[in-house]
């Protein structure tokens, strides 16, 4: 189980934290306010009631004088919860009504009295114990008659009172129960989110430890941590598969390079090791850079390669037209093909514009249409080379076609991989990189490569989307 300070280290927990002491400064003061709204509502309330009393007396005095004013309040004073009635002589000592002691002083000043203020009814001395007021309060207003008889009109506001202790004793109990509940939520909370990012945690070592093949778990909740590894397993998806990209490339070049770098050793030795001949010398140097231009051309394809399989490339996309670039490849090698005895042709009714780098795309179909060309030539009677462009669900269509030798089905899906050539004698020229640097281009331009097998030969299809201007 996880320590408390571990727990209060969550964000879960801290957030829950700012929540909670956000929550109780807003009831606290909502609670508050209506506290002292309502309890100022029952006080004018009140107020209203003496007043109304008071002017009833008062018509009482003009109509009867003192007596009538008496029998008034000796009447109203009887009835059950009645107000609170005193008539004192001019030096305070009560004469009449239903109050035996007052407060001190209370009936020193004339008008409202501001303060509440303790009284004890007639009768209420002995079920106190003697005690000279009982703890009820009162608020009352003062009055004099015209001959300094002092008059007092008054109500208890005990239930006020209790009202306001009542709620403040609501208060306390809702915030201890709030409080307790909210530190169980808290703990609870900050404890499940602790052990999920622990898990996280130990995933993330034994990824760091060496064990690419690890990935951060996921309870299914579709929250934010579902969220966040899921982003970051296929982030670590992407990495596996760039480094085991890497380690082929690694194998392969040290594999498929090898070679032509010893024959340019062997060439040069010999030329070397013979009489010096300047036409065998220049015949040497001729071969020399021409091995070393294929190098090149092969370093060139791989460093594309893993531009565009990384997302960044330097060349910049506008609108192609398609059809222009089938146009010019088909033109550029058409003398290529006829002297292998392989026809090559284009079935391409209209233009066909997308987003995309004419460049890349056009290095894309040159490479396929230059294995179509190189693996039909031979192979059958009329060796053909096909190339068409159609507009389908939205993607462009442009797919090469040959009836040469075509590749096995449980082959198809290597042929895209660096430096898999599948003519284990090598005596074609070429370097495996042709199909790898198609599916990069069509990858850069977010569209897809498809290879099919026919009966016989192969068809290639580079699909493009149409983008905006489709």
């Amino acid at each position: 189980m996880p320590a408390l300070p571990a727990v209060m280290k969550t964000t879960a927990a801290r957030l829950s934290a700012l929540y909670l002491v956000l929550f109780i400064i807003c009831a606290t003061f909502l609670v508050f306010y209506m506290t002292s709204l309502s309890v100022r509502m029952l006080l004018d309330q009140t107020r209203d009631t003496i007043q109304e009393e008071v002017l009833d007396l008062g018509r009482a005095y003009q109509r009867g004088g003192l007596s009538r004013l008496v029998r008034v309040i000796e009447l109203r004073a009887r009835q059950p919860g009645a107000n609170l009635y005193l008539i004192a002589d001019p030096n305070g000592r009560v004469l009449s009504g239903n109050v035996e002691s007052l407060q001190p002083s209370v009936l020193d000043n004339v008008g409202w009295i501001e303060r509440p203020f303790a009284y004890r009814r007639y009768g209420e001395a002995e079920s106190s114990g003697g005690s000279p007021l009982t703890g009820h309060s009162a608020t009352a207003l003062v009055f004099r008659l015209p001959n300094q008889m002092i008059v007092l009109v008054g109500r208890d506001i005990g239930e006020v009172e209790r009202f306001r202790d009542v709620v403040r004793r609501a208060l306390v109990v809702a915030f201890g129960i709030m409080g307790l509940g909210a530190l169980l939520i808290w703990y609870f909370v900050g404890r499940r989110a602790l052990k999920r990012i622990d898990k996280v945690s130990e995933a993330s070592r034994r990824i760091m430890g060496g064990d690419l093949t690890g990935r951060l778990p996921m309870s299914g909740a579709g929250d934010e941590f579902d969220r966040l590894s899921e982003n970051l397993n296929k982030m670590l998806d992407r990495i596996t598969a760039l480094n085991e990209g890497l380690r082929h490339v690694s194998d392969n070049i040290a594999h498929d390079l090898k070679t032509p770098l010893t024959r340019l050793r062997n060439r040069a030795e010999a030329a070397l090791a013979g009489k010096p001949r300047t036409a065998e010398y220049r015949a040497a140097l001729e071969r020399t850079i021409a091995e070393s231009d294929q190098l090149i051309r092969t370093f060139n394809a791989i460093l594309m390669i893993s531009r565009l399989e990384a997302g960044y490339s330097a060349e910049a996309t506008t609108r192609v037209d398609l059809k222009a670039i089938v146009d010019d490849v088909v033109e550029l090698y058409e003398p290529a093909a006829e002297e292998v005895g392989v026809k090559l042709e284009a079935h391409v009714e209209k233009a066909v514009e997308i987003d995309g780098n004419r460049e890349l795309i056009g290095q894309a179909l040159s490479n396929i249409v230059d294995n179509g060309i190189k693996y039909s030539a031979g192979m059958s009677e009329t060796p053909l080379v096909s190339v068409s462009l159609k507009v389908e669900g939205g993607e462009a269509w442009l797919t090469v076609t040959d009836n040469g030798p075509g590749i096995p089905p449980e082959e198809q899906g290597r042929v895209t991989e660096r430096f898999v050539r599948l003519e284990t004698s090598r005596t074609q020229p070429g370097s495996g990189l042709g199909l790898s640097l198609a599916k990069a281009v069509l990858s850069y331009h977010g569209g897809r490569l498809e290879i099919a097998g026919r009966k016989p030969g192969l068809s290639v299809a580079m699909i493009f989307p149409m983008g905006k201007g489709g």
